[in-house]
């Protein structure tokens, strides 16, 4: 096996196998089939649920949603990747708390639809899934997204990519009970190939902006170090709440209204244990910046050191790295990468590394081989490069 594994050719991908295990499952053809991509966020990382900016790309790795309308009001869940038989639900009877499987996303997607005042009804799902679960990389996002671009073909909803994010969040906070921000749904509703998505979270505005590695001969690496990750454990939302209860104290409505020169009052007037949040969603807030100044420029090696400063903050400011991701992030720079961070909501995950081609077989080698000196798992490495966002594909 390669040190670096292909990218995953979704463009290419056939949508004869979901339609076929559709027809097994349901015993009728779908009405359509529809992709939705993880994501991996170059720079901005909790910053969403501070107002603030990120910048994520849509990756190669997608979830698709083969569907049918049902006129009886039940909503019926197959995946490929999940166990047990069907799932069947009751549309009407969908309240939080009444799914605690995977088929709480997909559920949470027809319920946050009906929350809003969208006539939906029932329908038959089979769904299959690239994106790694656990790894960091939105597969939650892709799910949800998937769903709800299904439905909204479906009933005529009419409704645009953002606010089918907007959706998907109000699904993953409201029922499935994770209180993420918006930026992976909005990667994966919004993103274009070959482009990043510039998020202003409290404008509610998107722009794309040009992200061409393999234009400068650089590649852009995932390693998935299978330490898995999960957002409803807790600690995400002990984060949220001490940025929220930081900004009350500052008499802000958000972190994103503190300037990174009013830092030092801020910490003045601030708890200890809060001006290491503060500082890293300030700081973050000005690498994404920076970030969207250097590819404007088409320097896309000037996002190495940005990057690197990113994980620098998230392992001592926040402190949701862990000893796999920042073993990838010291061997990878060791080696020769540009730049190198973990990638996600934390405690695990992926880590994204910005490296020339010409070194890319060298550091994915670097990289396994400390893993397995250090006895863990051997990690998984591949390339992306931004890929388009959710749309029907059959």
């Amino acid at each position: 096996m390669n040190a670096v594994d292909a990218p995953d050719n979704a463009q290419g991908r056939s949508v004869r196998p979901v339609e076929e295990v559709f027809r097994r499952v349901f015993g009728a053809h779908p009405e359509g089939v529809w992709a939705a991509p993880g994501r991996v966020n170059l720079i901005g990382e909790h910053t969403d649920y501070n107002d603030g900016f990120a910048l994520p790309i849509a990756i190669p790795q997608h979830t698709l949603v083969a569907a049918k309308r049902r006129r009886d009001g039940r909503l019926r869940l197959h995946s490929e990747q999940g166990e047990g038989p069907v799932i069947d639900l009751a549309v009407a009877d969908l309240v939080p708390g009444a799914v605690t499987t995977w088929g709480a996303y997909p559920a949470g997607v027809v319920w946050a639809l009906r929350e809003a005042g969208y006539e939906t009804g029932g329908a038959d799902l089979h769904i299959d899934s690239t994106v790694p679960t656990g790894a960091g990389l939105s597969s939650s996002a892709a799910l949800e997204c998937a769903v709800a671009f299904a439905y909204d073909d479906l009933y005529g909803l009419g409704l645009t990519p953002a606010a089918l994010a907007l959706i998907a969040q109000r699904a993953e906070n409201g029922f499935v009970g994770v209180p993420c921000g918006v930026m992976d749904q909005m990667a994966s509703a919004c993103c274009a190939e070959g482009q990043a998505l510039h998020l202003d979270i409290r404008a509610g505005a998107h722009e794309h902006v040009p992200f061409a590695p393999g234009a400068e001969g650089l590649r852009l690496l995932v390693v998935d170090t299978r330490v898995k990750h999960d957002l409803g454990d807790g600690a995400y939302a002990a984060l949220r709440a001490g940025c929220e209860r930081a900004a009350r104290l500052l008499g802000l409505a958000a972190l994103r209204d503190l300037a990174p020169e009013d830092l030092p009052r801020a910490g003045r007037l601030l708890p200890a244990s809060l001006v290491p949040l503060v500082r890293h969603v300030v700081t973050e807030n000005a690498r994404v910046t920076e970030a969207v100044s250097h590819l404007r420029a088409g320097r896309v090696a000037a996002l190495g050191p940005i990057i690197s400063a990113g994980h620098a903050s998230l392992r001592d400011d926040y402190a949701i790295s862990c000893a796999e991701t920042d073993l990838v992030v010291d061997t990878a720079l060791e080696h020769g990468a540009l730049g190198a961070r973990m990638t996600g909501g934390g405690f695990g995950g992926s880590v994204i590394v910005l490296v020339a081609e010409e070194r890319a077989s060298a550091v994915g080698t670097a990289v396994t081989g400390a893993f397995r000196t250090a006895g863990y798992q051997e990690p998984h490495l591949f390339e992306v490069s931004p890929a388009p966002g959710a749309r029907r594909i059959a």
